[in-house]
């Protein structure tokens, strides 16, 4: 099997690398910068992948990407993705663009030089990494929001323009928070540092998604056990979900510790910071956001349960 990985450096990209070198595969790591795909190409031959190929190209580079080792390719997974945190008009123009860019067009490039592989060998699963951010609206992440809104219309666009080709697929998994580097490397006119808000997943978890996605194909996966709560408050709760929704961000999705205005990786790659792992295995969310979160949580469900049976009752 060959698997190509779009935004393999960091995050779910790099777990779904390592997932798939655990299986044996072949694999096509791709993302801009070539000494991080060296490390994880290098964890990946540790780990039992047949065959790993680097090659460094920015998704907004149309013929980079073209350029990717020709070839079969059974699974083209794509996680490349930038975002940038701050009030709408505060965030830099050039820099909301590019978010926009690479995280919807960036998309877009990839979808064309996929689905002409998959068209010319006749089969093939191409994933895109979403976000609940596709489904609901969050203050502070207007770039991201609106790619990832985008990211769910174009998955659906491909799926009902590829229905004449029973071989090809075209998913989107869609995690709520998770356990990455991006809040840290995110650009951040916001005045503290994003993080991920509780409850949050690992990597590893969405990338197992993922991979069973690949062997059997469905239109859209939900990883994160809130997100359907979320969403329901959003579509059929806005006055409360708009009530809520600033706080529960500050309180749960910006960390307390203050940073000064700058573009982190929107432009250039930026390194993951060198303790993120260690980081990770240490952070304890304050009791204030997981008590937000949770009541949060259970006074939406609440609702949504009176609202349905007041239509019941109507009906």
């Amino acid at each position: 099997m060959t698997v190509v990985i779009t935004g393999a450096s960091s995050g779910v990209g790099r777990a779904v690398a390592l997932a798939y070198a655990r299986e044996g595969a072949r694999l096509i790591l791709v993302a801009r910068s070539r000494p991080q795909l060296e490390s994880v190409a290098q964890a990946c031959l540790d780990a039992g992948a047949s065959d790993v190929r680097v090659t460094a190209a920015d998704v907004n580079d149309r013929a980079a990407i073209d350029g990717i080792p020709d070839g079969d390719v059974d699974v083209w997974v794509h996680t490349a993705a930038v975002m940038a945190y701050g009030r709408f008009e505060d965030v830099p123009a050039d820099v909301f663009n590019q978010v926009v860019e690479t995280d919807l067009i960036g998309a877009a490039n990839v979808a064309r030089t996929a689905l002409a592989r998959f068209r010319r060998q006749g089969h093939g699963v191409l994933i895109y990494g979403g976000s609940l951010l596709g489904t609901v609206v969050t203050p502070y992440t207007s770039s991201y929001v609106t790619s990832k809104w985008g990211l769910r219309a174009l998955v659906r666009s491909l799926r009902l323009e590829t229905r004449d080709a029973p071989g090809i697929h075209v998913c989107l998994v869609s995690p709520g928070a998770v356990d990455t580097p991006i809040y840290r490397t995110a650009a951040n006119f916001a005045g503290r540092y994003g993080q991920p808000p509780p409850p949050v997943d690992s990597p590893e978890k969405v990338a197992a998604a993922i991979l069973r996605c690949a062997r059997r194909p469905r239109a859209v996966v939900t990883v994160g056990i809130t997100n359907r709560i979320i969403q329901l408050g959003f579509v059929t709760m806005p006055p409360l979900y708009d009530a809520l929704v600033g706080p529960l961000m500050r309180i749960g999705g910006l960390s307390r510790e203050e940073v000064a205005p700058h573009n982190g990786n929107v432009f250039t790659p930026v390194p993951p910071p060198a303790d993120f792992e260690a980081a990770t295995r240490r952070r304890k969310w304050s009791r204030s956001a997981v008590v937000a979160a949770t009541g949060a949580a259970a006074a939406g469900a609440a609702l949504a349960i009176r609202a349905a049976a007041r239509f019941d009752a109507r009906t």
